[in-house]
């Protein structure tokens, strides 16, 4: 039997992810809290977890999104770097919510020197499975 996905929900996160500048290009320009499109929950008119997102203004937005200039890789690989930095940044300014997760693979390409510090984080299941 399937066991329905436990979304992770922050509006707080969102608020702290839409702060920071476009963590593709750098611009402060209109910044927004990017879901993931590949995965994470995500379905029919439904977002992805909120802990799947990355600061990104409006061009690089829609460029990830619907972009024509990109294959399908290179817009996958540009949103996760992106959310990767804003990891980041949000961690290190130690600005990312306590009760909101960070994704285990988020752990693994980057934030692995940091385990110990924060242990509420690490080995948290963001999908409750």
């Amino acid at each position: 039997m399937f066991q329905k996905h436990q979304y992770v929900r922050s509006k707080k996160l969102l608020k702290l992810v839409a702060g920071l500048d476009c963590q593709a290009c750098g611009s402060s320009n209109m910044v927004q809290a990017a879901h993931t499109n590949w995965g994470g929950g995500k379905g029919r008119g439904v977002k992805a977890d909120d802990n799947l997102v990355a600061a990104l203004c409006l061009k690089c937005h829609y460029e990830i999104d619907q972009g024509k200039e990109l294959s399908k890789e290179e817009r996958q690989d540009k949103w996760h770097q992106a959310h990767l930095a804003t990891v980041e940044k949000l961690f290190n300014q130690g600005a990312w919510p306590v009760d909101v997760p960070i994704p285990a693979f988020t752990i693994d390409v980057q934030l692995s020197p940091l385990e110990g510090l924060r242990p509420s984080f690490f080995g948290a299941n963001t999908h409750g499975d």
